[in-house]
């Protein structure tokens, strides 16, 4: 028996996605005993309301108390720990930051996307709900330096939004209980053997393997593309990822210029997504939110070649020997880049099979050791929340 095994639940009340691979990534390479307590991943701004009540009625429920609780960024952990305070005042709360309210990109159309009620205003409400949780919390893991920068560099203005009573100074008590603690990725359920999957004899694969939202851009995903297209350079194009309500009309108007190019068009299951992962010669990001990137971590260890832009946590992702060749500055950079990957093949190849090296850092077999020693030490106590 390991001496220092805990129990350890991880409350997830948008459990789906990167959040459930996350979760169940964790638990299944944990030494701790990793337990689940989760909603669906719908409805998501009730579940930041709302979640915190059903989940501490199921907590109580259980009747187990663990050694520590590591939730996601949309649980409210105020009310969630109020309504436990009798069970929960001893446990450590760690929180874990996918993302934020505070620094995630608005649609310009303020009729589209998540903020439409509001105009396209931003509702701060669910900031607030991240900042007092965070405040509750005894840790904060970011999952990016990205990630980490932009709500420290955000959250002071934030503050200054209020009337009176900034209350600025638990700006640096919040560093002093954060790090960064990247996402673990599960590579062992993609790996294949040594069987090779791309396809010389066909054009080179193309694929968008992210969720089919305006804050990924797929506007100049697919305007790249059509430039492509247009001066003949031939290619094949998969389109899978998660789809949440209704997707931006561009894709619809793609499927049908690029319908010569596609092979796949719609949520892939697993068996599907792997195969498409090692059949792809290129994977391309254009987003304008990216808090950390699993879908193209994952492909990178496919072989991948990435082409992503210049920003956010996607520098994190690649070795600096890499970035000139991967990292593009504006849409002709994009362009370039994505000429280049299709017309050399097999140099884009050799790249994408060196840097698939390179991201198993994120794999769970190595960071799953490591988020079981920060469960083991917590650096404060759940005396010193505030």
């Amino acid at each position: 028996m390991w001496a220092n095994k805990m129990k350890v639940t991880i409350i997830s009340p948008y459990h789906g996605g990167s959040h459930r691979a996350w979760a169940e990534g964790y638990q299944s390479h944990s030494r701790h005993e990793v337990s689940l307590l989760t909603l669906p991943d719908r409805f998501w701004k009730w579940r930041m309301h709302g979640g915190a009540v059903t989940l501490a009625r199921r907590f109580l429920a259980l009747g187990t108390i663990p050694d520590v609780i590591l939730a996601t960024d949309m649980l409210d952990v105020t009310t969630f720990l109020a309504l436990t305070r009798a069970h929960t005042q001893p446990i450590p709360m760690v929180l874990y930051m996918h993302e934020n309210q505070l620094t995630y990109p608005l649609p310009e159309d303020g009729m589209a996307g998540p903020m439409r009620r509001q105009l396209g205003e931003r509702d701060y409400h669910y900031v607030f709900i991240n900042y007092a949780s965070m405040l509750a919390a005894d840790q904060v893991w970011f999952n990016s330096h990205f990630h980490y920068d932009s709500w420290f560099t955000a959250v002071p203005n934030f503050l200054k939004h209020f009337p009176e009573y900034h209350e600025l100074g638990t700006v640096d008590k919040l560093r002093a209980k954060s790090r960064v603690m990247p996402v673990g990725v599960d590579f062992q359920r993609l790996a294949v053997g040594d069987q090779p999957f791309k396809d010389s004899t066909q054009p080179p694969l193309i694929l968008w393997n992210q969720r089919w939202e305006y804050d990924k851009n797929p506007e100049a995903f697919f305007t790249a593309l059509f430039t492509i297209a247009t001066e003949g350079i031939p290619f094949r194009l998969a389109l899978c990822g998660q789809q949440y309500g209704k997707r931006p009309s561009i894709f619809d108007d793609a499927i049908k210029k690029l319908a010569d190019h596609i092979v796949h068009v719609g949520y892939a299951d697993f068996e599907t997504y792997r195969q498409l992962l090692w059949q792809a010669d290129v994977v391309i990001s254009t987003a304008y939110h990216e808090f950390f990137g699993i879908s193209l971590v994952e492909a990178i260890y496919c072989h991948t070649f990435p082409i992503l832009p210049h920003r956010l946590s996607y520098p994190e992702l690649l070795p600096a020997a890499y970035r000139l060749k991967c990292l593009y500055q504006n849409q002709g950079g994009l362009v370039q880049r994505l000429r280049w990957a299709l017309s050399h093949v097999v140099e884009a190849r050799a790249t994408a099979r060196e840097l698939s090296t390179a991201v198993t850092s994120f794999d769970w077999a190595q960071l799953a050791a490591a988020y079981d020693a920060a469960l083991r030490h917590p650096e404060s106590t759940a005396h010193t929340r505030l």
